[in-house]
Formats: C-alpha cells, structure tokens, sequence
C-alpha cells in the first residue's frame, strides 16, 4: 500500500505532512536517486499552476534536487500535460508538476513524469515513498529561485498549433472558455483566438486564491449561463492545471468526457485514424456510451480511477484513444497524457469538418441516469472486511442485472468513499445508492 502517492501523485494542504517543506526537498533527493539508479541522469523540469503555495513549493523541491546533485529547471505556470510533452521531447530525466488538479487553493500536489512523458509507474512511487520516509538528518543547501525557461511555454504552444489543421478552423465562431484561474488563463484564449475563433475567457485572472473557486470544470454553471447570453457555440471549461476539459453545448447544455470520446471516437474511426476498434475508458464512464459504442461496432474498455491508468491500458491495447468521464483524453498520437486544451482543438476540428453544432455530434449518446454519492471515512480498510457492506452491492448487482452497474471505490486524493450507481430508471439508481451509502456510513462513516 502506497502512504505518500494517491491515485494522482502526493496530495495534501500545503504546507502540511507530506507537503511540508523538509519533505518536499527529501522528495526531490529520492528523486535524483531514483533516476540515477534507473541511469537516467538528474535533469528535472518543474512546472506549475496558480495556487499561492506553488512558488515556495518549486524552491523546496529543487532544494532537495541540487542537494543530491541534480539540476532543475523551471518552465513556471504551465498545463500539466506540458510537462509531460517538454519532458520527453527537451531531454530531460523527469518532470515534475506542483498542482491539484480541480482542488481548492488550500491543496496542492506533487506528480512526476518519466522521461517518456508519463506518471511514473506505481513501483516507482513506492522505492520514493521509502526513501522520503527514511530520510534523515539535516538537507544541505537552501531554497533559492528556479531558473526559468520562457522558451519552453513557446514550444508547447507551437506544438499545440501544429497538430491542427488552420485551413479548417472556422471564422466568426464564438468560444467561451472557463480558465478556471488556473494554468490555462493565458495560454488558452491566445492560442484559440490565434486561430482565427472569437473567444470571451472567464476566470482568466489567477490572484493564487481563487482556482477552481465557484468556476471551472466543477463549476461550469456560469459558464452555461454566459453560453446562452451570449448565443455562443460552444463553452470549454478547464480545470486548475488545465489536463482536463468539458463542455457546454449552443443550448447551454453540460457535457461530459464521455460525450467527448463519443464524438471522438466516431470520427477517427470514419477518418481512419482509430487504431483499434476499441476506446479505453474508466469504470466511470456512462453505460450509455458503452452502447452507443456498440451499435456502431466498437468496444469499450474500463479500468480503474487514473488517466494513469488509461494510458497504460492503452499502450497494452494498442489504442489511440481513450479517457475519463471527468474530462481527460488521451490522444495518444499526440500525448502520453491527457491535455485540455489540445482536447478543445480536437473538438472545434470535428465541429469544423462536419459543419455541425456540438450538440448534434452527440445526439447519438444516450446517458443512463447516473449518481454519485461521496461518504467521508475516518479510514480506507478493504470492503471485503464488512460483509454487510458487500452484501449490499452484491443486491444492488442482481437488481439491476446487465441495464445497470455499481462501483464502489475510494477516493485516491480524500477522505471518501464513492459509490456510482446507473441505471435506466432513475429511481433504481437513487434507492440503489443510498443502500450501498448507508452501509458504508454505518461501519466506516466519520464518528
């Protein structure tokens, strides 16, 4: 069991245990170990988003990295999954990104990328873990300023740019974007309005305090609203560090991943650019879009909670595409992880070459009524342990048969644990939920 890494890296209020400076800087130690271990050298690329803690906390890890000999440079406020293109693509050992996610400002996190641009592997995270937690004695050195490297941004954007077709970008068509006040305030309006579409950034102007405040990918509700005042095509909401993106449609409607590898799925497959007849997702994703899939012959194939763990289902696979509900996808073609802004590219492109609303690429996905209900846990034991708790499951299985499923997992990031119901009927769904949710309350609920 791993104790510092989540199913997104380390997470944690910064400022606290495992996000405190001396543990931070001994994560950057182990760091270079590791990849001196794995002979890879010790060139780390640091990348961050906009939350007041990301500073001090690049300052700590490079202090950590140069005790052990390595170097660090930084490429400052930047998409996650930017890193991960600069990573593989600029020579260096590893990146790490200081960001979580769709998190509040109080949070932040610490991931790192192989030299291949992807999370490290689970048996990395656990040779870290141990190092951190058997460090001792005082770090030399002391926190100092990261180098930063403009240059870098620059070169991810003109990728971006590169892997679209701009005599196929449409004039006059009207964006609204939801930065979030995260890592895409600036790169995301410059870059789409660079390609000839008329864009309103919200929540463009980061103050460390406000990401993913009332906004953003959790948030999109004024998003929706400005959609529909404005008469819009299409609302594209981001979350903090900008690896994730969904949608609000002409109407105002909200749209999910799902509807993304919908739309996605079916046009690499008519383009003939769909590798394999299958499209990866997790064991969120809508059993709507599983049939919608099938009647078009293709599959649909879920792992667990992780875009970590989409990508390597897809490098077994062989598939180009694949992604989570909650917004990231994976082209792989073009990234090792998932990039909301190259998603948003994707998605104009689609909408460009059939001359359609987003709203009518996913007429074809049917979504089952779905929940999700979050219970706080004072620990994580395995479920197996509470019979009553698997029983309860197990009844909600044998109900719902093959028109609906359950999952019941915790949380990689929080002190929770989810239970996501489907169903045709709404009811079902509902009832179903609470059973499994009262169960899980009763013997692992918060006292």
């Amino acid at each position: 069991m791993k104790k510092l890494f989540g199913t997104d890296g380390v997470r944690a209020v910064a400022g606290t245990f495992p996000l405190d400076p001396p543990t931070i800087s001994r994560l950057g130690q182990a760091l270079v170990g590791l990849l001196e271990r794995k002979g890879l050298g010790a060139k780390l690329l640091i990348g961050r988003d906009t939350r007041e803690s990301g500073p001090w906390m690049e300052r700590a890890l490079a202090r950590g990295v140069r005790a052990a000999g390595g170097e660090a440079i930084s490429a400052g406020v930047i998409p996650t999954s930017a890193v991960s293109y600069l990573t593989k693509t600029h020579g260096f050992s590893a990146g790490a990104v200081i960001s979580a996610s769709h998190n509040p400002f109080q949070d932040n996190g610490i991931k790192v990328f192989s030299p291949l641009g992807i999370k490290i592997p689970d048996e990395w995270e656990l040779e870290l873990e141990a190092a951190v937690l058997e460090g001792r004695g005082r770090l030399p050195g002391h926190e100092t300023d990261v180098e930063v490297n403009p240059g870098l941004a620059g070169d991810y954007v003109d990728y971006l740019k590169g892997r679209v077709r701009p005599a196929k970008t449409p004039q006059g068509v009207k964006i609204v974007v939801d930065c979030a006040n995260g890592a895409s305030s600036d790169l995301a309006p410059r870059i789409l309005r660079g390609l000839g579409f008329e864009v309103e950034a919200l929540h463009a102007a980061p103050d460390g305090k406000n990401i993913n405040a009332a906004c953003g990918s959790l948030h999109p509700e004024s998003l929706a609203a400005r959609v529909r005042e404005t008469a819009a095509s299409i609302g594209i909401a981001y979350d903090g560090d900008a690896d994730r993106a969904l949608w609000v449609d002409g109407d105002g409607r909200l749209l999910s991943g799902d509807h993304t590898l919908f739309v996605q799925a079916l046009h690499m497959k008519e383009a003939g650019r769909l590798l394999t007849n299958e499209v990866v997702a997790t064991t969120m994703s809508n059993m709507g879009l599983e049939r919608a899939l099938e009647e078009r012959g293709l599959g649909l194939f879920r792992t667990k909670v992780g875009d970590k763990y989409v990508h390597e289902e897809m490098v077994a696979r062989g598939a180009n595409l694949g992604g989570e509900q909650s917004g990231h996808t994976i082209f792989l073609d073009d990234f090792p992880t998932g990039d909301g802004i190259l998603t948003s590219l994707r998605m104009l492109e689609v909408m460009a070459e059939r001359g359609g609303t987003l709203a009518s690429l996913v007429e074809g996905l049917v979504e089952f009524p779905q929940t999700l209900v979050n219970v706080r846990v004072s620990r994580k034991p395995d479920f197996a342990e509470f019979p009553e708790i698997t029983a309860a499951a197990e009844v909600v299985r044998a109900h719902l048969g093959r028109d609906g499923r359950i999952d019941l997992r915790y949380s990689g990031t929080e002190p929770l644990a989810r239970i996501m119901v489907e169903a045709r009927d709404r009811a079902a769904v509902d009832s179903c939920a609470k059973l499994v949710a009262d169960a899980v309350r009763k013997h692992l609920g918060e006292k």
